[in-house]
């Protein structure tokens, strides 16, 4: 990570959604060419659950429920994140897992390279730095929601 301090600081989002075996639904950005969670920005005006069902949306053509709040995570160490374009930003994320309800990934945001559900010990290699923390706490035993 960049040692500089964020140039800006945005509440966002992040939601994991298993299939019936466990796997995990993932996207491939074009923005940043990795593997993320579905994630983005809580915009003016909405909840964080409110987002979390739009950007899962918008991003996949999914609709789903979210049913479990897994974290807040803000810590500038696994929350700042260098854009490929320079911007740097830390993100103060709340994170949900979520049962799909409806829709099709055939709609999918044309930002995205592609998605696909992978088993959690075969995870691509080029995983957003910040998911394999989420990615743990997802699969905690834990009730109460990680504060990270």
């Amino acid at each position: 990570m960049n040692k500089q301090k964020p140039i800006n600081m945005y509440p966002a989002v992040a939601v994991i959604i298993f299939d019936k075996q466990k796997r995990i639904l993932l996207q491939k950005r074009a923005d940043v060419g990795l593997w993320t969670i579905p994630a983005g920005h809580v915009m003016p005006g909405e909840t964080v659950e409110e987002a979390a069902v739009r950007e899962v949306y918008e991003d996949t053509g999914l609709i789903v429920d979210p049913h479990r709040l897994i974290g807040v995570y803000s810590d500038p160490e696994s929350q700042t994140f260098e854009y490929p374009d320079g911007r740097l930003v830390q993100f103060v994320t709340s994170y949900f897992e979520a049962e799909i309800t409806g829709g099709t990934t055939e709609k999918k945001n044309k930002a995205l390279i592609e998605i696909d559900y992978f088993a959690p010990n075969r995870l691509p290699h080029d995983l957003l730095p910040m998911h394999p923390r989420w990615l743990v706490d997802a699969f905690s035993d834990r009730r109460a929601a990680f504060v990270r």
